[in-house]
């Protein structure tokens, strides 16, 4: 028999499929993408828990005239595989294949390219104003999880939509998971819906009911009259209806005919709308469904057998860091965790499991995590703020106005600093050190490997007058050994690794490994390469800057991190105080461009960032200088 899936090469084509032929077709696009992530990797439970709520969308609407808005966008592998991109599905997140999230420039069916969550109300808001200005009629809808209801720009959206009262449907996609368990009030508070599932069903029973009996309409009426504060009492839905949205729900988002039947009632009605749906995060595959946190994001794994455990040789930074934040927190009880739904990520389930009355997950709220350790270290306690760096950049205000303004010991710990790989522009952390050294008083450290960052950490929480940042790259540590316990360093000091005459490289965090390789292929070439792992971003080692200005010709600069801004404009801030002359400068790092996805070493590879291509770039350097003196010298 003929796959389904395989005669869809636009969602139009769902309109002609029969019942049968669809439920088929949910089949189909769970294989398809089980298959495809087990190749390549990527986000497995989301899009599997969706599959009857797409099929749904591109069924009832006539996307792209219908605007149709994922939040971060994990979800949407089905939404690529039914709006033209099956033939190209096995490139996901592979360089030059298709991307892991909605990508405007990818395709029209993709609405809005999003990677980070609660972004989908506010964004389809705007585009329901702009149809309302341009006098258009086509719907659009918003597809958020019940983990982005943690952040506060889903309830900025929601406020808005329900003051202006505009035609906007948004659907809540409910499964108790962001990639870990939600936590929280809210999380709570849809648990008390679900938990009166029988209401609706109930409240029409009743109805039919009192409609028999004698007078039946005036007892109708009175009933009408107490709805509301019955309806509260089972069904407690009063937020969604007090911000001005129609609710429907909860229901059984697994319902391929109810789900239609909804979005087609719901598509005529008038003003906001929120459907409750409630799903299982990983439906169709048993690995999935029974861990949906660690079938959350996946790396290549055996589909029959599902992911196997391998206990790394070499643990990663996050490891790292996650042990030597519980050694630090054993010996002070002041020190608190806080993450921003990101325990595991983060490395923060080890002082969850260990000291968890000092453990926080705020959910998916990275300004409120923010302000809250702010708070924390205003009554003397010593808040470590675990946070991604691509997701730190939405708690730039609360860094600069509740923390460092008021000079608070807080210590950010950067995860995923530098260039992370699969995930692409979305998720590509290097704007951090760009950001976080322009913050008065605030100290920015990166680690060349795992051992120095736990030093790190320890100085972070050493300081009393005023914050620090450790920003240290996603994936495993170079295996050095750990010395010692974590003890604080000298804030702003700098170490020379490696000597060399021809010319100096000034490196900071993870690009210190791949310059002393490189550093050490071209001695063999007789080029002499110097290299200081500057450590500090901020404050500068500004005794050792005067002596390599001193001693060098050459010097080059390398940071995983944006050029603009970043620590090799730091250096020249510097520089330019130190009068005339002085050794010729060149900056290396990432280009002012967004970085698309590929395998992290593709990557440094691309930007000339290894180990090759500093070689490369250190050899170019020293030649071009060759030739520049001996044509001055002619």
């Amino acid at each position: 028999m003929a796959s389904v899936l395989s005669g869809i090469k636009d969602p139009a084509d769902l309109k002609n499929l029969t019942s049968a032929q669809l439920e088929i077709l949910c089949a189909e696009l769970r294989e398809e993408i089980i298959g495809t992530v087990s190749l390549s990797g990527g986000h497995l439970g989301a899009s599997l828990g969706v599959v009857e709520l797409t099929v749904a969308l591109h069924r009832v609407y006539d996307s792209p005239r219908d605007k149709i808005v994922w939040d971060v966008g994990h979800q949407a592998y089905g939404h690529k595989l039914l709006t033209g991109r099956r033939d190209r599905f096995g490139t996901l997140r592979a360089k030059d294949g298709i991307a892991g999230f909605p990508k405007r420039s990818e395709s029209p069916h993709d609405m809005f390219g999003v990677g980070h969550a609660s972004t989908a109300i506010s964004a389809a808001v705007g585009y329901a104003v702009a149809r309302d200005a341009r006098g258009g009629n086509n719907s659009v809808i918003a597809v958020v999880g019940d983990g982005a209801l943690t952040g506060g720009l889903a309830f900025e959206g929601l406020n808005n939509a329900g003051q202006l009262q505009t035609d906007l449907t948004v659907i809540l996609n409910d499964n108790k998971m962001s990639i870990s368990p939600n936590v929280g009030a809210i999380a709570k508070y849809l648990t008390r819906i679900t938990s009166g599932h029988h209401y609706n069903r109930l409240e029409a029973d009743l109805w039919d009911l009192l409609g028999k009996l004698p007078k039946g309409g005036k007892a109708q009426v009175l009933a009408s009259r107490i709805k509301e504060s019955l309806k509260q009492l089972v069904v407690p839905t009063i937020l969604f209806e007090e911000l001005g949205f129609k609710y429907f729900g909860p229901i059984d988002g697994h319902d391929l005919p109810l789900v239609i039947r909804t979005l087609e009632a719901v598509r005529r009605l008038k003003g906001p709308v929120l459907i409750h749906l409630i799903t299982s995060k990983g439906k169709g595959y048993r690995f999935a469904e029974e861990d949906g946190q660690r079938y959350h994001g996946v790396g290549k794994f055996d589909r029959s057998e599902g992911i196997k455990v391998v206990k790394p040789t070499v643990p990663s930074f996050t490891e790292v860091f996650g042990q030597a934040l519980c050694d630090l927190a054993d010996r002070d009880e002041r020190i608190h965790g806080i993450t921003a739904a990101m325990p595991s990520g983060t490395g923060l389930g080890k002082l969850k499991d260990r000291h968890p009355h000092r453990f926080h997950d705020v959910g998916i709220a990275e300004a409120h995590a923010v302000t809250f350790a702010a708070g924390l270290a205003c009554d003397g306690r010593r808040p470590v703020a675990a946070i991604y760096s691509t997701f730190l950049q939405r708690a730039l205000d609360q860094i600069i106005h509740d923390v460092a303004l008021q000079h608070l010991p807080v210590v950010f710990a950067v995860d995923r600093g530098g260039v992370v790989g699969e995930d692409g522009p979305t998720h590509h952390g290097v704007f951090d050190l760009t950001f976080l050294r322009m913050v008065p008083g605030m100290v920015v450290m990166a680690p060349r490997d795992e051992d120095q960052l736990r030093h790190m950490l320890a100085t972070g929480l050493a300081r009393e007058d005023g914050p620090s940042a450790l920003r240290y790259p996603r994936g495993s540590g170079l295996g050095v050994p750990l010395t010692g316990p974590p003890t604080p360093l000298v804030i702003g000091t700098a170490e020379t690794l490696h000597r060399g005459d021809d010319v100096c490289v000034l490196a900071v965090g993870s690009l210190v490994g791949p310059a002393l390789v490189a550093a050490e292929r071209l001695a063999v070439a007789g080029i002499g390469v110097e290299v200081v792992d500057m450590r500090f971003v901020k404050p500068l080692d500004e005794d050792t800057l005067a002596s390599v200005w001193e001693r060098h010709r050459l010097v080059l600069t390398a940071e995983e991190n944006a050029l603009c801004g970043g620590f090799g404009a730091a250096v020249l801030e510097w520089a330019s105080g130190q009068g005339a002359g002085g050794p010729r400068v060149e900056l290396l790092g990432i280009p002012d461009r967004f970085q698309e996805h590929a395998g992290r070493d593709e990557l440094l590879a691309a930007l000339g960032l290894d180990a090759a291509g500093l070689a490369a770039s250190i050899r170019r350097t020293v030649e071009g200088e060759g030739r520049s003196r001996a044509q001055s010298a002619s």
